[in-house]
């Protein structure tokens, strides 16, 4: 069950919570990974706590699949104690699943993997919405839904939909790696060895951008990419990350960025990060389906000069803005740097927040509200002096009464909405003086 932070602390006003870190979850995850190594050098990572390992040639290296589960099971539970879940299948689909299947030291190991997801409950496919509107169509299971004509799934639910009936026919992405364009991968190295991690995000980001761009151009994306960093002290740390949708920048970036500081908190790179390289493993043509609005080219070229802007001026300097809850249309606005995730509102925007000016709000707020002449005529405004000349009112609305925050010595106001014909302003009323707080488009 899904409840918003203020009902469940209405509900249980001593409920903790927790923000999601994936960066402290990768690091606490990176010796389960190392371990794994050990077994299978080729680990797959997709989010911390979910990797993918390619078994064939492990398989019978050990003997056959129940004893390579049973040796890594050991072995992940002597470094790291008791608490994975493993479960063997053809597809990575259907190895997910039977890991979910499976329990804590009885691995889950699929036999009929046509069967297995046959038995599936519709809600497998891990899209809430498209799995309920199943559930109204009479469709339950994943067995029922690969029944289905591929073009009829196609027709009515889209890409998400194909991509459902694939997943419930034990069709998972097919790889067919293409050759990997020379000179693909980009490197950075460091004159200075880079030991903050917020610097180590601002550079993930430009790479990720460095990367992606010219596969782009190519009609191409990374589907696997590996990461790899040197430290000072010459040790050379390689990890591969694994998506079932072809990277982005922003998702790039973040996984690069997590991945360096697993290995910075876990002591894997002493001394700073000397070089840093990301390199696709395996690219595909399998995209995504372009908007009627969408222009990639000059998402680029914005995407570039903003890269650009912050190289030169510093992450602090490219901002972003995103909608919170408030009552002056100052607060209203959460700022945070353009390519981070977006952080949770300081407040509410669903909340009441009596007393709030009605929309629309001001485009622009000075931050140092500049006081303006304003002629009164019986409580009403009159004129407006601009510069060097008065403009009549030609409308207006108020007053809002706007109660300071007495604790720390602000006093109260009356804010009037007026329009001239130069503009339109939102105006506050204080100690007999007007002050010019907003500008409306």
């Amino acid at each position: 069950m899904r409840m918003r932070r203020r009902e469940a602390e209405a509900v249980c006003p001593t409920v903790v919570t927790l923000a999601q870190d994936p960066g402290a979850e990768t690091g606490a995850f990176e010796p389960v990974v190392a371990t794994m190594e050990q077994f299978i050098p080729r680990v797959e990572i997709t989010n911390p706590g979910l990797v993918f390992l390619p078994v064939g040639g492990a398989v019978r290296y050990y003997g056959g699949e129940e004893a390579l589960v049973e040796r890594l099971a050991e072995g992940i539970e002597a470094a790291c104690g008791p608490g994975a879940l493993l479960g063997l299948a053809h597809g990575p689909f259907a190895a997910h699943q039977a890991a979910i299947q499976a329990r804590v030291g009885v691995p889950y190991i699929v036999t009929d993997e046509a069967g297995f997801l046959a038995s599936l409950d519709i809600g497998a496919i891990g899209r809430e919405e498209l799995a309920d509107t199943f559930r109204w169509l009479g469709i339950t299971t994943l067995g029922e839904l690969a029944r289905l004509p591929r073009a009829a799934v196609a027709s009515r639910f889209g890409l998400l939909g194909i991509s459902a009936h694939e997943q419930a026919s034990g069709e998972d992405r097919s790889l067919r790696p293409r050759q990997i364009p020379e000179e693909a991968g980009v490197e950075e190295k460091f004159e200075e060895p880079l030991v903050n991690l917020e610097q180590a995000g601002f550079v993930s980001r430009r790479l990720a951008h460095e990367l992606l761009e010219p596969l782009q151009a190519q009609g191409v994306a990374p589907h696997q990419v590996e990461i790899e960093g040197e430290a000072v002290d010459g040790t050379v740390l390689r990890r591969i990350w694994r998506s079932a949708d072809p990277f982005d920048e922003p998702n790039l970036a973040e996984r690069v960025r997590w991945q360096l500081r697993a290995w910075v908190e876990s002591e894997g790179i002493s001394g700073g990060l000397r070089r840093l390289q990301i390199a696709p493993v395996d690219v595909s043509g399998e995209g995504r389906q372009l908007g009627l609005a969408e222009d990639p080219v000059s998402d680029a070229e914005a995407t570039r000069a903003l890269i650009r802007a912050q190289s030169l001026l510093g992450p602090d300097a490219v901002l972003q803005a995103r909608r919170q809850g408030g009552r002056d249309p100052a607060d209203q606005v959460q700022w945070f740097r353009w390519g981070e995730n977006e952080p949770a509102p300081a407040r509410d925007p669903a909340a009441p927040w009596p007393g709030k000016l009605p929309a629309p709000s001001p485009a622009l707020m000075p931050p140092q509200p500049p006081s303006v002449n304003v002629e009164w005529d019986e409580g009403m405004p009159a004129r407006v002096r601009l510069r060097s000349r008065w403009e009549p009112v030609l409308s207006w609305a108020g007053p809002w009464r706007r109660v300071g925050r007495w604790w720390e010595g602000e006093g109260s106001g009356d804010r009037y909405q007026i329009v001239t014909s130069a503009g339109a302003f939102l105006c506050e009323v204080r100690e007999d003086k007007t002050y010019l707080i907003g500008i409306y488009d």
